[in-house]
């Protein structure tokens, strides 16, 4: 399957990944139909609402119950859970090799990126930048209107993400710029819909109805 192409939205928590990947899916980037890719919210929906019916085990929905709930990520002899969320959801929505996937969530340390290479061709790379300071006041004030219901933003909770953020997931961005993938850094001082703005002004090789270039 990689011959489907993907934008990888890379941000600590609370940096406004997934109301970036919805307006992505939602209006689409140049000119090809997006489908947002939201792991975290995959994983909390398996976990709360047994979705996917028995694609999973018990053992196996336990398991995510726990990352949920210690913030940890999927190391490698647990990733085929990743891959088979991601393989159930490129099937569900019929993404095809002329559609966009935007990825949110996953991978989040190389070793997963490595696996992922195998899944879906990464042509971008979306880094949002935001202190930790920006995070914890984002997160309290739900700047993307996203974080309702959640019960992993307690203070201590967000501090080991972000601490995990920087030792394990910057360092997938060094990953993508080795193998030349185009980095788009963005600032999140503003909004997502501007942000979106911003991303679609960056590629102008794609026409309506075309595949995507690699």
């Amino acid at each position: 399957m990689n011959n489907i192409k993907a934008i990888l939205i890379l941000g600590p928590t609370g940096s406004g990944k997934t109301p970036l990947g919805a307006i992505c899916e939602k209006k689409g980037l140049w000119g090809a139909n997006c489908f947002h890719f939201d792991f975290g919210v995959q994983l909390r929906c398996i976990a709360e609402m047994g979705e996917n019916g028995n694609f999973f085990t018990d053992r196996e929905t336990d398991f995510i119950k726990q990352t949920l709930e210690t913030g940890a990520l999927l190391e490698n002899e647990k990733f085929y859970i990743a891959e088979k969320i991601l393989f159930s959801f490129l099937i569900n929505r019929q993404v095809t090799k002329k559609d966009l996937v935007i990825l949110n969530g996953l991978p989040r340390h190389i070793d997963q990126a490595k696996e992922i290479d195998k899944t879906v061709n990464i042509i971008k790379v979306v880094q949002l930048e935001c202190s930790p300071e920006v995070v914890v006041k984002r997160i309290n004030m739900n700047s993307g209107g996203d974080r309702t219901d959640r019960t992993d933003d307690s203070l201590k909770k967000v501090e080991n993400k972000l601490k995990i953020f920087i030792l394990r997931t910057l360092p997938v961005v060094e990953h993508y710029k080795k193998i030349g993938v185009e980095k788009i850094n963005v600032s999140v001082d503003t909004t997502a819909e501007k942000i979106y703005n911003l991303i679609e002004k960056k590629n102008s090789r794609i026409s309506p109805g075309k595949e995507l270039l690699p």
